[in-house]
C-alpha cells in the first residue's frame, strides 16, 4: 500500500525505487550440508554426499545449487546456476509486474467547510476513484469546534451520502481525539458503469 506523502510546498516526496530482491541459494562450495538429495538433469534423485554431488556436478559442467534447505536431507539440483538465477529473476519481474499497488489519497475537511469547497474536494475524490486509488477522510475539529462533535459525524454522513455509488465504506467513522476518519475503496460497479461509459462514447465517435 502507498501512501503519498507531501513536503512543505506541496510536492510530493519522492522515493528512490528498490531493485528486486532475489533469494540467495547456496550452491557448490557454499552448501554446508554434509549429505544431499541430488536431483539430476534427467530428473532421476539420489541422496549422496556433498563431495560426490560436487564431481558428478562438475563432471556434466554443470552446478551444484541447494534448493530445499528445510528438508531433511537437504535436496539440490545439478543446473547451470547462471541460468537458474536469470530464469528467478524473469519470474520475479514478471509477478512484479502484475502486482497491483494500492494508493490511498488524504482529503482533509473541517465539519465547517464551506459548500464550495467541499464540492471541489469531491470533485478531485471522484477522479481518485476513477483512478481506482481508495480515499482515506480525515474530519478534523479545531479549538472549541469539539465541542460541537456531533457536526463532524453529520459531515460524515453526508460524505457517505454522496459516495455510495462511487465507492464502499471500509469502516465506520467514529470519533478518534479530534478526527473522525473514514476510508473508501472504489466500488467495482463504479468502474463497470465509467468503463461502459467509455465504450458508448468509442461507437459514438465510430459512428
Amino acid at each position: 500500500m502507498i501512501i503519498n506523502q507531501f513536503n512543505r510546498r506541496g510536492g510530493i516526496i519522492k522515493k528512490k525505487k528498490k531493485g528486486i530482491k532475489i533469494p540467495f541459494y547456496r550452491y557448490n562450495e557454499l552448501i554446508r550440508a554434509p549429505q544431499l538429495r541430488v536431483v539430476s538433469p534427467d530428473g532421476s534423485s539420489k541422496v549422496m554426499t556433498k563431495e560426490e554431488a560436487l564431481k558428478k556436478a562438475e563432471d556434466l559442467g554443470l552446478d551444484l545449487v541447494e534448493v530445499a534447505s528445510g528438508t531433511k536431507p537437504p535436496v539440490a539440483k545439478i543446473i547451470d546456476h547462471g541460468k537458474f538465477k536469470y530464469e528467478l529473476e524473469k519470474k520475479m519481474k514478471e509477478a512484479k509486474k502484475h502486482q497491483k499497488n494500492i494508493v490511498v489519497k488524504e482529503v482533509r475537511m473541517r465539519p465547517s467547510i464551506g459548500e464550495h469547497d467541499y464540492q471541489i474536494k469531491m470533485n478531485h475524490v471522484k477522479e481518485f476513484f476513477e483512478h481506482q486509488n481508495k480515499v482515506k477522510f480525515i474530519i478534523f475539529f479545531r479549538g472549541r469546534e469539539i465541542t460541537h462533535a456531533e457536526l463532524g459525524m453529520q459531515m460524515a454522513e453526508r460524505i457517505k451520502e454522496d459516495l455510495k455509488n462511487l465507492a464502499i465504506l471500509e469502516n465506520m467513522p467514529r470519533l478518534e481525539g479530534r478526527i473522525i476518519a473514514l476510508v473508501f475503496s472504489p466500488s467495482p460497479q463504479g468502474k463497470k458503469k465509467s468503463t461502459k461509459g467509455d465504450t458508448n462514447a468509442k461507437n459514438k465517435d465510430q459512428d
